[in-house]
């Protein structure tokens, strides 16, 4: 089965990664395609962009300054379909293609996502919150955002879009910095 495109580019001011592409995202080959996913109404309604965009819209987001991409690019079904070695290969070819890309901030959809990047590409076996992370990836600040599946049930889509919010006033702060 396809993947998805990496949207990254240098000069961007955010990168949003997920865990890895769902099935339906890359039958359609545009991310975050499942309907239940609440991605695109989070992201919209905090208004990370000047209009909203969707997942046939996907690859606008290179033009607010926003790149997206993935730790595993194998698509499954869910989370438990991935192995370590999918996260161990994805995490150190994330941190090459992150660190040549150069963005302003790293967000991650999830505590697990950054955990799992955290633990391979950085050996930190800190404790990830949400928000604003100690480390980095190169010159790239790092936050991490609630994961928007509709499998997470612990977040609902207004406590996202506070989170996105949150994201983007860390953002704009930094460009005035």
């Amino acid at each position: 089965m396809e993947t998805l495109p990496d949207y990254l580019q240098p000069g961007l001011d955010i990168v949003l990664v997920g865990l890895n592409p769902s099935i339906p995202s890359a039958q359609t080959g545009h991310y975050f395609a499942n309907p239940r996913n609440r991605f695109w109404p989070a992201f919209n309604g905090a208004e990370m962009t000047p209009e909203p965009l969707t997942a046939e819209t996907d690859y606008r987001v290179l033009e607010f300054g926003i790149g997206m991409t993935d730790i595993v690019k194998r698509p499954t079904p869910g989370v438990a379909d991935l192995k370590t070695a999918d996260f161990r290969g994805g995490a150190l070819d994330l941190q090459e293609r992150l660190t040549t890309a150069t963005p302003r901030i790293v967000c991650f959809h999830g505590i697990m996502a950054a955990t799992h990047y955290a633990k391979i590409a950085n050996g930190d076996r800190s404790k990830v919150a949400l928000g604003p992370q100690l480390w980095s990836i190169g010159t790239s600040k790092v936050f991490v955002v609630p994961n928007p599946s509709p499998a997470n049930a612990s977040f609902s889509l207004n406590d996202i879009i506070d989170w996105y919010l949150k994201l983007k006033e860390f953002r704009d702060d930094i460009k005035s910095a």
